[in-house]
């Protein structure tokens, strides 16, 4: 299991790919490229799960403390 360090690391890392990629889509969308657009959502979404597991992995290692 991963130390809170490093599930903060990761956390902060996919957030900044999140925001990253949610600026993608919004340029995608203005260019009508609705293809690439429905595949970064799906990569956003993928990335929420990730999110809430690794947060709920965190509050875990929390709360043992």
């Amino acid at each position: 299991m991963a130390t809170k360090a490093e599930l903060r690391n990761q956390i902060t890392e996919l957030k900044m790919d999140y925001i990253n990629l949610q600026g993608d889509v919004e340029k995608m969308e203005s260019l009508g490229h609705s293809d690439s657009v429905e595949k970064a959502v799906v990569r956003l979404e993928a990335m929420e799960k990730r999110l809430a597991d690794l947060n709920k992995q965190l509050l875990e290692l929390e709360l043992q403390n």
